[in-house]
């Protein structure tokens, strides 16, 4: 009888405390890509929703096509939107994250507006009759009532992001994606689990940061103490 290996990569188990050992600085290098292209494409993302949404909520007429473009965006296929790109872009992390700011435009263009529009007319005039002007009134009283439909746009957009990010291993700069990619490709187990439990990790822990973020900015959602009691 063969001995069985005592070596859990030697064996290509899914769960490998060497992997994690022998592969560390690795693993550190692709979860910090995934950080940046996550956190570059949803930042720059959040740059261009927030015109958008305040155009398409001062006219009424930019609402449908500004509507109707991003979310026609959110409905290419990643593989294609690459392809578009990659004229522009080249095979580049520039690539990636470009899809990634176009995708996220659909979620955040759609819940800021959703918040602006909530904002009450009363207050609106309330602010006009205080002296301010629109865009102090947008700046001051608008957008931070909107924050709570934008944050959770915001919050979509981020795990979403996450996710996305890891197709960008087709291109080479996938993050833990290009773990996820070489493991399959080598049926490597351990390193396809450990890419993806990372990727699950990530996920969850921007949205918990940015829903801690969300409840400091707006303490007015929060039920208070003599409410619940």
């Amino acid at each position: 009888m063969t001995p069985t290996p005592d070596d859990c990569l030697t064996r290509n188990e899914w769960i490998c405390g060497a992997y994690l050992s022998s592969r560390r600085e690795i693993l550190w290098d692709a979860t910090l890509q995934h950080l940046q292209l996550t956190f570059v494409s949803v930042a720059l993302g959040l740059l261009v929703a927030v015109p958008l949404a305040v155009a398409a909520r001062g006219r009424r007429w930019a609402a449908g096509p500004v509507l109707g473009l991003t979310t026609i965006l959110y409905t290419i296929p990643s593989l294609a939107m690459f392809s578009i790109l990659l004229p522009v872009y080249g095979l580049s992390a520039s690539l990636v994250i470009a899809g990634l700011v176009l995708y996220s435009l659909t979620l955040l263009v759609r819940n800021i507006l959703a918040g602006l529009r909530a904002v009450p007319a009363e207050t609106r005039q309330a602010a006009r009759g205080m002296g301010y002007g629109p865009a102090r009134q947008l700046l001051a009283v608008e957008l931070p009532l909107a924050l709570p439909a934008a944050m959770a746009g915001l919050r979509i957009a981020t795990v979403s992001a996450v996710s996305l990010v890891t197709i960008g291993a087709i291109v080479g700069f996938g993050g833990l994606g290009n773990l996820i990619y070489s493991g399959m490709n080598t049926y490597f187990r351990a390193q396809v689990l450990t890419a993806s439990v990372l990727c699950v990790l990530i996920a969850v822990a921007a949205d918990i940061a940015l829903l801690g973020v969300q409840r400091a900015l707006t303490p007015w959602t929060r039920p208070s103490r003599r409410a619940a009691a």
